[in-house]
Parts: C-alpha cells; structure tokens; sequence
C-alpha cells in the first residue's frame, strides 16, 4: 500500500499541486465577463480559403481549472462556404452549442491551438460524418453537463473523435473527461485496432497504443509516455518533451 500511495503522490498528486501553483502565481481575468473571447486569428479567413477544412482545437480553461484543464471544440468549413461552423460543449443551458464563439476564439483569454487540421477533399468527405456524429451525442440536453469526470465539453469532442475516426488525433491529456464512458461502457478500441482505451466511467482508467503511448489515468488525470513522439505526459503541465504533430492534411 505504501508503494501505491508513493507512485499516486510522484505521479499524480505532486503534478497536479504543482501546476495548481503556477496558475495561482499568474495573471487571469476575475471573471468570465473580463476574460477576452475574441478571434485569435489563428485560422485563415474561411471567404479567402475556398477548401474544405477541418479543424479540432482546444484552450486552456478559466481559473483554477485551467492548471489542469482545456476545453476542446471542433471547426469545419464545407467547400465555398464563407464561414466556419463551430462545435462546442457548455455547462449551462442547452449545451451543445454552433457558432456560440469565434471559431478560434480565445477561452478564458486563453489562446487556443490547434490539435489537427484536414483540408480539400479529405476534409470535405468528414464533415457530414463530423455533423451526423454532433447530432448522436447522447448528452446533449439541459442538464446533461458534469465539469468532472464528464459528460463535459472533453467528453462531447471525444465522442466525435471516436464516431469519426479518421480524423486520427488524440485530445491532449488535459482534456479532463475525454475518458468519461457511461458505466458500462468499458472497453474502446479503435478500428484499426491500435489503441485501446479502459475506463470506469472516467474516474480511472489505461489506454495503450499508437495514439496515445502508455497512459494511465485517475480521477481525471493521467500520467503516462508518449512512444512515438518521445514525451512523458503529467497532470496539468501537460506533454513535456518531443512536440505533437499537427496534422495537416489536404
């Protein structure tokens, strides 16, 4: 027991408390009404760029929260259309939300980045699956929002990465509640059957593969090392080594 109790402290809690310290010793808005929402301009203006184009972004989130946490959302842009269309996931109202933010707007005031992005024609065959796959999320209504470990706005995107899988990307392991499956639902393993993911109910779990290395994950966290992409991954500070690919595809 003492072991355990030594690999949950060096692994998880020191990280965490750690990270927590850092955001508490920086500057961020008192509030939601202060933080800046607008456009990063990270995204090319979609009248200027006629492809299709995908994209799956995430920031960090507002307060405390954001020593541990980002929130994802996804952007597409069907071909000649003059503006993109993004998805998110909030904790009020009815949650799943179209166009609610610029679409690569700052959270927070937080600058976004962005995890992958498709364009042309492999892009446009996506974006009906991408939409079909929003609509069959199964936690959309009022109500249907829990900030831990899930159903949040991490587990809708997740959700979406797994109905679309050839999207090929991996939220980052700050994306608290991208493991949140509904009990029950232990076991996700990918078509090409090189990652599998095992959860309970996002309060604990292991994933293995390709995408993800060698992670595991408790209470939200996860601790683990990237094999392709030589990392090491640790609660709220995130990947610490070799750069994610982004993947841009056209």
């Amino acid at each position: 027991m003492k072991k355990i109790a030594l690999v949950l402290l060096v692994c998880f809690v020191a990280p965490a408390l750690a990270s927590l310290a850092v955001r508490a010793a920086g500057s961020q808005p008192g509030s939601w009404r202060t933080a800046d929402w607008s456009s990063s301009g990270l995204l090319p203006d979609p009248a200027l760029d006629s492809e299709a184009a995908v994209y799956v972004m995430a920031a960090r989130t507002g307060g405390l929260k954001g020593a541990l946490a980002v929130h994802s959302w996804i952007v597409t842009k069907s071909a000649g259309a003059a503006r993109y269309s993004r998805y998110d996931k909030v904790g009020w109202g009815s949650p799943i939300r179209t166009n609610a933010y610029p679409a690569d707007g700052r959270w927070y005031s937080n600058a976004p980045e962005i995890l992958t992005a498709l364009h042309g024609a492999d892009a446009g065959k996506l974006i009906p699956k991408i939409e079909a796959a929003v609509e069959s999320y199964p936690f959309s209504h009022r109500g249907d929002y829990r900030i831990w470990p899930g159903p949040n706005s991490n587990s809708f995107i997740a959700h979406v990465l797994r109905e679309v899988p050839e999207l090929d990307v991996a939220l980052p392991p700050e994306a608290v509640g991208r493991d949140f499956r509904s009990l029950g639902d232990f076991v996700t393993l990918s078509p090409d059957w090189r990652n599998l993911e095992l959860s309970l109910g996002g309060y604990a779990g292991l994933a293995v593969g390709t995408r993800y290395g060698v992670e595991l994950r408790l209470a939200g966290l996860v601790f683990g090392i990237d094999i392709m992409r030589p990392a090491v991954k640790l609660p709220g500070f995130g990947r610490i080594g070799m750069a994610r690919e982004v993947a841009l595809v056209s």
